[in-house]
């Protein structure tokens, strides 16, 4: 006589697991912050190791290395990036600045590294690719290939 095992079982276990984390993964929340950052058409490959995020309130946040970005004082600032600057001498700090921030207070935050001798970067997204003139049509331009102007 032949022994059987049935797969039943086995597959009831498994279908609970996919449910149970289905649903909890749900109620898992980023808690990362929300920055709307300015467009440019030049990025860098180098990844900071201190930041600096201005929402769109103004408010200051702060992370080194890996680190949650925790709420900072504007006073407490430049200590909190010169300990950032003293543990990674030859790292850069980025400032992720919403679009919608003040340019002054922005201004504000890179003159305060100036001023201490820190290197500073400002963080953007990248630019969305403008349409190439040789898509347009040659009658909206009112010329020809050539360069000889139509008559």
């Amino acid at each position: 006589m032949m022994a059987m095992f049935s797969m039943a079982s086995m597959t009831d276990v498994i279908f609970l697991l996919l449910i149970f984390f289905m649903i909890t993964s749900t109620f898992v929340f980023p808690t990362a912050l929300e920055v709307n950052l300015p467009q440019s058409s030049v990025q860098t490959a180098l990844k900071p190791g201190t930041r600096v995020y201005i929402d769109k309130e103004s408010r200051l946040f702060a992370s080194f290395g890996d680190e949650q970005p925790q709420p900072i004082e504007a006073e407490s600032l430049l200590a909190f990036l010169q300990l950032a600057q003293q543990d990674e001498p030859d790292g850069f700090i980025a400032i992720y600045a919403d679009e919608e921030v003040p340019y002054g207070k922005i201004v504000e935050v890179l003159d305060l590294g100036a001023r201490n001798n820190l290197k500073m970067v400002l963080a953007t997204k990248p630019a969305k690719a403008p349409q190439p003139a040789a898509a347009m049509s040659l009658d909206a331009i009112g010329g020809d290939v050539s360069g000889v102007p139509s008559n």
